[in-house]
């Protein structure tokens, strides 16, 4: 996020605080952010709060008149911005949106911008559901230029349950920096992505198992960056923290997820998903082996024994590459210690992948359980690329580039 040039428009709905905490993240990150405030916004927060947050004057319609500015100040914002942020979407702005009408300075620049542009939008429910509200929130998607993320359902300020709820930062804070460092682009758009995460437990008795230490991490953002590029993906989940599964389910309408917490059920759900599948992300931690024999009944200490007998799980990713079609691409994943690329050059060559992901598990903030990552991908056309150090997310984007 350093230096990158980030325009929130922010509207009148109480929705409006949740973005004070987006706001904060993106100037803590080193973002340049410049933020517009509707007049309608002005009675839910202050230009003062903004402007604080943003290390930068908040800009109100009053400045949309005033000769400040080298140029005129929509336009001044509309060139300077990388990613453009309308959040919360009232149906009032929305319905401008849709219409193409410019009537304040956050409207105007809108239309002066030609960057992406992310809404969240907010409302009561009965509001959301009306009729000429989705009348124009299917108009302005019609617009490659906006994305959406939300609105989620749940308990609303006006008391309701229902849909209508503006987005959490935690999701509007991805989808930003996915902005950023796709375009915007949606090449993805028709593309079906299987994606595996999370490890697996292959369990001795119903408290004991052979597992590692993957959150999934690296999986949950390969889904973000897909879903954000217009892919329709499948995640199949291993054993990981389900709050994370519900946050991108909740915010992305287009990942589907699937539980499989051992190998044989990861085998049966990436077997069964993998035919409909045009990309396939094996970034799932799969155990190698598993103990020979299980127990119903938690085993005493006593009867534990001395030495485990195990046995080899299927090889998921071998069987995959023998069913693949023509049309399909394979990518596996490789975290290693040491010397990360020849074993995954193997890998790639025996198990006869399109590709691979190297990564390091040996080095502080990357591998297990990190926000960041690095890697090598290697392909079967002896292309190689190295990724220095970056978020997971990033490191996602820079695969779909690279792969696609």
């Amino acid at each position: 996020m350093l230096n990158r040039r980030i325009l929130i428009g922010i509207t009148g709905g109480i929705a409006a605080y949740k973005v004070c905490e987006v706001i904060s993240n993106l100037a803590k990150a080193g973002a340049q952010v410049r933020a517009i405030l509707t007049d309608g916004a002005r009675e839910f927060i202050t230009p003062l709060t903004v402007a604080t947050l943003c290390r930068h004057p908040a800009y109100i319609d009053r400045d949309f008149w005033a000769a400040k500015h080298h140029k005129p100040l929509h336009i001044e914002l509309g060139e300077w911005a990388e990613v453009f942020a309308i959040a919360p979407l009232t149906a009032n702005t929305l319905a401008k949106l849709a219409t193409g009408m410019a009537d304040n300075l956050l409207t105007n620049t809108v239309l002066a911008s030609k960057c992406p542009i992310l809404l969240a939008p907010a409302m009561n429910t009965d509001m959301w559901q009306q009729m000429a509200v989705q009348r124009n929130w299917q108009q302005v998607q019609l617009d490659p230029r906006y994305h959406r993320v939300g609105p989620g359902a749940g308990l609303l300020a006006c008391d309701r349950v229902g849909a209508g709820r503006m987005a959490e930062p935690e999701e509007i804070l991805p989808y930003l920096e996915s902005l950023l460092q796709s375009g915007g682009k949606r090449d993805l758009s028709g593309r079906r992505v299987l994606i595996s995460t999370g490890g697996t437990r292959e369990y001795l008795d119903p408290v004991r198992f052979i597992g590692n230490p993957s959150t999934g991490k690296m999986g949950l953002a390969l889904a973000r960056a897909a879903a954000h590029r217009g892919a329709e993906v499948t995640l199949v989940c291993g054993s990981m923290d389900a709050n994370a599964i519900a946050s991108i389910t909740a915010s992305l309408i287009r990942v589907k997820t699937i539980a499989a917490s051992s190998a044989a059920q990861m085998q049966q759900a990436m077997l069964e998903s993998f035919p409909d599948a045009d990309l396939t992300c094996m970034a799932a931690a799969v155990a190698d082996v598993k103990p020979s024999s299980y127990s119903a009944e938690k085993l005493p200490k006593r009867s534990l024994p001395s030495q485990l007998p195990l046995e080899p799980v299927p090889d998921i990713l071998a069987e995959l590459a023998k069913r693949k079609q023509p049309h399909q691409r394979l990518i596996g994943f490789a975290a290693q210690t040491g010397d990360i690329v020849a074993p995954a050059m193997e890998k790639l060559q025996r198990k006869k992948l399109d590709a691979i992901v190297a990564n390091p598990i040996d080095k502080p903030g990357a591998g297990f359980g990190s926000d960041t990552n690095e890697a090598v991908f290697l392909d079967n056309r002896g292309r190689e690329l190295r990724v220095p150090s970056c978020s997971k997310l990033q490191l996602a984007h820079h695969l779909f580039d690279w792969a696609m």
